[in-house]
């Protein structure tokens, strides 16, 4: 009876702002993409409609350009119909946003401003539920229960959390009930605002964000295809791929009889991945003096071809001999700074960023020294 894609929270013209200016270039110009290739992964799969379940835009206030060029892209995929639904960030009551999205939109656009059925198809009701502020407080899916859609299939969209989802990146911005697919006789229950894809229940999903935007969910950012034979069919829901930037959070655990080089290279991705990935290595356990000086120097070499890469030794702990001291010097003044550093980053007695300080030092100079 209906094909359809859904997607949500593309957060379009998010600033991005923690990163290098290049690297939040290429994050915003990701997001934009990720228009064409819903538009693409409907014509592939032969989908009448892209549903949008909020957070299509980042803020109540995007620029023109944004709205515009989103817009563009959407007329451009003609073959589809575009369903637009208010999330917590790009809420119902950002009136001059939606002025402007109405005043510009295509005919293949269609706004979900209010909560009242819309028909999809002659088989298919749309059953809304835009958040109408930034934290709306309430279930805004109660009057699917009641919703007059006569025999048709009933597909309900929002946006908000169906738990307590610790999700610090957006906030809740309301709480749906878990359940509210069955008690509302829903064939489908389209949520937004979780960025990660996740299936709460046999009709209910959230479909993630279509390019990742942190570190925090593992999963690969996907949209879902949906397919509904009839009222008393269940959805077949299929997940397909839509990212493109690769957000790697890795951990390295080094033992201190590790080689710290080769452990590094086995946990990078491959030279033809890094152009187009998101690199945050936190590096644990503990190493020699001067294998931490090459694992420095290993993390230099690498860092040039990632799209973003940081390196935490922070957690680092260091675990040294005399003969890792002689590499500084015998005696003098260079080797009684290296002797007082190293006993400081072994005492269990100091706090622990007194000893990170003495160990980041020491490192410093080992590193001085093997230059000269």
């Amino acid at each position: 009876m209906i094909k359809f894609i859904h997607s949500s929270d593309l957060h379009l013209g998010k600033p991005f702002g923690r990163f290098p200016e290049d690297v939040r270039v290429r994050l915003r110009q990701a997001r934009a993409d990720v228009l064409p290739s819903l538009a693409s992964l409907a014509r592939d799969h032969a989908a009448s409609h892209v549903l949008l379940a909020g957070d299509t835009f980042d803020q109540t206030t995007p620029a023109p350009s944004v709205i515009r060029q989103a817009l563009n892209m959407m007329r451009a995929a003609d073959h589809l119909t575009w369903i637009l639904m208010p999330g917590n960030h790009d809420h119902a009551n950002a009136t001059e946003l939606w002025r402007q999205v109405a005043r510009d939109a295509p005919p293949n656009v269609i706004l979900q401003l209010e909560p009242e059925p819309y028909a999809l198809n002659a088989q298919a009701t749309l059953l809304p539920a835009p958040p109408t502020e930034r934290h709306p407080g309430r279930d805004l899916t109660e009057w699917f229960d009641g919703a007059t859609t006569g025999e048709t299939v009933r597909i309900g969209l929002a946006h908000g959390s169906v738990t307590d989802f610790d999700s610090s990146e957006e906030g809740s911005s309301s709480v749906i009930a878990p359940d509210r697919a069955r008690r509302a006789k829903l064939s489908y229950l389209g949520l937004g605002d979780w960025h990660g894809q996740l299936q709460i229940g046999p009709e209910t999903w959230y479909s993630g964000a279509p390019e990742a935007d942190g570190f925090k969910h593992d999963k690969i950012p996907s949209a879902l295809l949906v397919e509904i034979e009839g009222r008393t069919a269940p959805a077949k829901v299929t997940s397909l791929p839509t990212g493109t930037i690769n957000w790697r959070r890795v951990t390295l655990d080094l033992a201190g009889e590790d080689s710290c080089e080769t452990a590094h290279e086995a946990v990078l991705p491959s030279l033809r991945e890094r152009a187009l990935t998101m690199l945050d290595l936190v590096i644990t356990g503990r190493a020699g003096p001067l294998d931490r000086v090459a694992l420095e120097t290993a993390i230099v070499k690498v860092a040039p071809d990632f799209l973003w890469h940081r390196a935490d030794l922070g957690a680092l702990g260091m675990v040294h001999d005399t003969a890792d001291l002689d590499a500084i010097d015998r005696q003098g003044a260079l080797r009684a700074a290296a002797d007082a550093l190293a006993q400081e980053a072994a005492d269990d007695t100091l706090p622990p960023k007194a000893r990170e300080a003495a160990q980041a030092a020491l490192s410093h100079l080992f590193s001085f020294a093997l230059e000269v």
